[in-house]
């Protein structure tokens, strides 16, 4: 049993904030209330006071604010096949420092999460970690784009959703029907959202970046066509589309659009592409290579405006670890993606709040709730009897963050040294502590 005293609630229904106390037992909150103490406590639930007393653990909450558990529906765990780089462990780690109660893997593994053994591995080794883990499965066999999976059959085995993130779906009529059975599974269709054919180097932007490393870089256009291809798609099928870490001035407009005409299509931006452009990889190289590739400050400004009218629903990381040696190869070697379930909530406060593009419980909402709306999770609010995920934080600490204090395997972030924002004291998921600073 845990009580909090003293705290600010952040409530995602209200978006107001409220002082308030949190009682939370048997893994759910139990009371939201002023006043709450251990006497009154044990007397409700039948116990002394000196029982109340040892089995309490009261932590005050004075001067820190109460949030929902963050939600991210967009990580790479690497598990099974590459866990040099990351295992679920290691990754539920450093999700619960960065205040992430809950994430949603990609299928994009050795062995893909294609099939029954290979899902329930994955389900499995979550459930040993102390938050909630779960798994998207793959659109098409292999990862290769050409047979779609028995999505119907590993939905039902505990999939929340379908994806061939990192890999873009190239066979229009393949992901057609992969819409259709997934607006009859009601499960998210999650789709990176990149052209080859518009590529000559991926994960540096076709700019001023790949000038300066003298390569030809990814096109915006990759991004374009594909949105704009499968935003009328979605309104053809009715499947709940989610437009993966959005990069371009003109895929935020061409989603705008498609949330216009009623369609159930949602998108996700990155901390990374809202607070960085080009630049940053000019500046770190490899570090800050990814796909899709930072852009320019016009399209960083895009994204924000995006949040903030609420075109784009969700921040996602992208947690997408790797090692040191793999990104110390030459800028068109090494592979894309960098590390972001430790820097993601800093970087939202310090540029999103602190900036005042969006309200604390606004980006509570991008962080939480509705990606657990759209993933029909259990998740996103402090009500009671709901599952006691949240985070205890104070939203004006400023911090460093440091290489030394990355719980994550892999090190892959152009993040290093920057002062983040919205320190995180608890992360409590489940009922139970999952980080304390």
């Amino acid at each position: 049993m845990i009580l909090i005293k003293n705290g600010i609630v952040v409530d995602t229904i209200s978006l107001k904030e409220e002082q308030l106390d949190i009682f939370i037992k048997d893994g759910k909150f139990q009371k939201l209330e002023k006043g709450l103490n251990e006497e009154a406590l044990a007397q409700e639930y039948g116990i002394s006071k000196e029982e109340a007393m040892q089995q309490i653990q009261v932590i005050d909450a004075t001067g820190l604010k109460i949030g929902p558990g963050l939600v991210d529906v967009h990580v790479h765990f690497r598990d099974p096949g590459f866990t040099y780089k990351e295992d679920i462990s290691t990754g539920a780690k450093a999700a619960a420092k960065g205040g992430f109660t809950t994430v949603v893997l990609m299928a994009n593994t050795k062995p893909t999460v294609d099939n029954e053994e290979t899902l329930a591995y994955v389900l499995n080794k979550g459930k040993e970690t102390d938050i909630h883990v779960e798994t998207c499965v793959s659109i098409t066999k292999g990862l290769l784009g050409k047979e779609l999976t028995d999505m119907e059959n590993l939905v039902g085995k505990g999939a929340v959703g379908v994806t061939d993130d990192g890999i873009p779906l190239l066979d229009e009529e393949i992901l057609k029907q992969a819409m259709i059975k997934a607006a009859q599974l009601n499960v998210p269709i999650s789709l990176h959202e990149e052209n080859p054919a518009f590529i000559k180097n991926n994960g540096v932007n076709a700019g001023k970046a790949a000038a300066n490393f003298g390569i030809g870089g990814s096109d915006r256009k990759a991004e374009i066509s594909l949105i704009e291809r499968d935003v009328e798609l979605a309104l053809q099928t009715g499947a709940s589309l989610n437009v993966q870490h959005i990069s371009t001035k003109e895929g935020v407009e061409l989603v705008r659009k498609g949330k216009a005409q009623g369609s159930n299509i949602h998108a996700e931006a990155t901390p990374h592409h809202f607070t960085l452009t080009e630049d940053a990889v000019i500046e770190n190289g490899t570090l800050a290579k990814m796909n899709p590739p930072l852009r320019e400050e016009a399209d960083r400004m895009a994204v924000i405006e995006g949040l903030k009218d609420g075109t784009i629903d969700l921040i996602a990381t992208d947690h997408a670890p790797h090692a040191k040696e793999e990104k110390d190869k030459p800028i068109t070697e090494a592979p894309s993606g960098i590390i972001g379930l430790e820097t993601a909530f800093g970087l939202a406060v310090a540029n999103l709040v602190a900036t005042e593009h969006l309200t604390l419980p606004q980006l509570f909402e991008k962080m939480s709730l509705n990606p657990a709306r759209l993933y029909h999770l259990e998740a996103g609010t402090i009500e009671v009897e709901k599952v006691a995920d949240l985070i205890v934080f104070k939203e004006e600490e400023k911090f460093e963050f440091k290489e030394e204090d990355i719980c994550s395997k892999s090190h892959n972030t152009p993040f290093i040294g920057t002062t983040l924002q919205g320190k995180i004291y608890y992360t409590i998921a489940g009922g139970k502590i999952a980080y304390q600073k």
